[in-house]
């Protein structure tokens, strides 16, 4: 192939997408571009497609930006062990990324305390259990604590015909994945095995790949493997978030990182046929197409997903002078975790927080509103507060 040709075409935008590539440049030949992807730029990974080849992909085009690593390692001044406020909105939305009907007042009420009264309830008492269980770091990821997470998420709330066999960690027939043809065919269950095995290996080994990008290839696998006859896209998004949690990326279970992918669903699984019609054409499972789809409508989206450091700066100040009190100190704590940057009234945050008096909520907010740590909007008669996000 000629250089000036490859060169053009390697650092096209539809790099990613080897049909529209072809389109662009009907003379070239794909088979001779991939073959020279993979002399060099391809990078391979310790994971095997189906056939039993190495993934791969291109690390120059999935490129993640240092700011967001840095809003998922900052640390989190509240003493609970996720953001409420961030679990209550991921519950919602992995079960919206799959359709399953639910309400943020039955989120709230379980995520509160109160046992579930209906399918439903259950379902997202569920998935409460299988946050706490990731967000606990003595729960290191093996195959026996994900077939525990499993359980304790999904299986046990599952019908009979989808409930695993006794003794079996992964499904025990085969599975499809149907729109309006079959889109994707989960891994042989006799393979599954060893596939999670490798997986699990693959999570432990020091790998030269960036924690984000090997949190998001992770995913990726799980869901192409397809282990579970259900559950399978929140399992994956629940290990996501646990690998992050392994590697000490403490605001990781602050950031409703399923609420992103909510917001840009077509894409995410747009990203899941883009990879596999590549391997179609290419003969190889390069999975920058998911990454990529990561880093531009997730990682690059959190940013303002945490209050702003010279908020948290001023709440630390005011701290060190002696101007909040232990009452004040655990009302703010609970504010940024349970309503992150949505709007708050006193009646409510009474209600929710539960363990303080109305005078103490209003001298509270009063008081964190001319520190310019919380900022009011009036509606007719009502007022409502949220956290500033600059000051």
């Amino acid at each position: 192939m000629d250089a000036s040709l490859f060169a053009k075409m390697l650092s096209d935008k539809s790099i990613i997408d080897l049909k529209k590539l072809g389109y662009k440049y009907p003379q070239a030949d794909l088979k001779e571009f991939v073959a020279l992807l993979g002399s060099g730029l391809y990078k391979p990974l310790l994971l095997k497609d189906f056939n039993g080849k190495n993934l791969v992909y291109l690390d120059s085009v999935a490129q993640v930006q240092l700011s967001a690593a840095k809003v998922l390692l900052t640390p989190q001044s509240s003493s609970q062990i996720y953001g409420r406020k961030a679990m209550e909105d991921e519950i919602l939305s992995t079960f919206s990324i799959e359709q399953i009907d639910t309400s943020r007042d039955s989120v709230r009420k379980i995520l509160s305390g109160y046992a579930p009264t209906s399918e439903s309830e259950n379902r997202i008492y569920g998935m409460k259990k299988g946050l706490e269980f990731i967000s606990d770091p003595q729960h290191t990821i093996s195959e026996e604590n994900i077939h525990q997470l499993y359980a304790l998420t999904i299986g046990a709330f599952l019908p009979q015909e989808d409930q695993l066999l006794p003794g079996h960690k992964y499904r025990h027939d085969s599975v499809y994945i149907v729109g309006d043809k079959v889109e994707h065919t989960g891994l042989p269950w006799q393979m599954l095995p060893e596939y999670m095995d490798g997986l699990v290996e693959f999570i432990h080994q020091e790998f030269a790949m960036n924690d984000l990008l090997k949190a998001a290839l992770i995913h990726f696998y799980i869901a192409y493997l397809h282990p579970w006859f259900d559950g399978n896209g929140r399992m994956a998004r629940l290990i996501h978030l646990w690998y992050l949690v392994q590697q000490r990326y403490s605001a990781a279970l602050f950031v409703p990182l399923s609420e992103y992918v909510e917001k840009s669903r077509r894409g995410y699984y747009n990203a899941y046929k883009l990879t596999e019609q590549n391997a179609q054409i290419s003969g190889v499972m390069d999975v920058t197409p998911f990454l990529v789809y990561f880093i531009e409508n997730v990682y690059h989206k959190l940013v303002s997903a945490l209050p702003d450091p010279n908020t948290t700066e001023t709440f630390q100040n005011a701290l060190a002078r002696g101007n909040v009190t232990e009452k004040e100190q655990a009302l703010w704590q609970f504010v940024l975790t349970a309503y992150g940057e949505s709007q708050f009234s006193t009646k409510q945050l009474e209600k929710d927080f539960g363990n303080a008096a109305y005078a103490t909520i209003r001298g509270f907010v009063l008081k964190f509103e001319k520190l310019g740590l919380l900022r009011s909007a009036k509606y007719g008669n009502r007022m409502k507060y949220q956290i500033a996000k600059s000051v």
